[in-house]
């Protein structure tokens, strides 16, 4: 259940960034950041709001609509895991479990490059995400072949 709740946060999130980048569309980017970042009263000589902004300035309505696609594209795939994962599907386990373990390497890449405590929490939660839908799937698959054994 909290996997499923997770992934339907997770679609929420990413339906969220491509609503925005869609949002940002025929838009100068940073300009709009820059508006966000005086709403919200961040200071403006941060080198973190510095960095946004020049980055936001590098963004184009082609790159918007990559952004909005792919952001879009893993809220659905995430949604779906959700809803599979909350009706107890195999499918979604199976599903969940590929996924997982196909961003462990890139999550193990990024802590070698460089380490910081949010990258290795990341790296220790999805480990034990993909270690217990292991556990769950390979259970299920052995109750399986006993019951059809039988």
């Amino acid at each position: 259940m909290l996997i499923a709740a997770y992934k339907v946060l997770q679609a929420a999130l990413f339906a969220a960034v491509g609503i925005g980048a869609l949002h940002l569309l025929h838009k100068d980017a940073s300009d709009v950041l820059a508006q966000v970042t005086t709403a919200l009263r961040f200071n403006p000589e941060s080198r973190f709001v510095n960095f946004v902004l020049d980055e936001a300035a590098l963004l184009n309505d082609p790159i918007l609509r990559r952004i909005g696609l792919v952001a879009f594209s893993y809220a659905a795939v995430s949604l779906v895991e959700g809803i599979g994962l909350y009706l107890e599907k195999a499918w979604a386990e199976y599903l969940t479990l590929i996924i997982t373990a196909s961003f462990l390497p890139w999550e193990v890449f990024e802590v070698f490059r460089r380490l910081t405590w949010v990258r290795v929490a990341l790296l220790i939660v999805n480990a034990l995400v993909f270690l217990y839908l292991l556990k769950l799937v390979s259970t299920r698959k052995k109750q399986q072949e006993m019951i059809e054994g039988d």
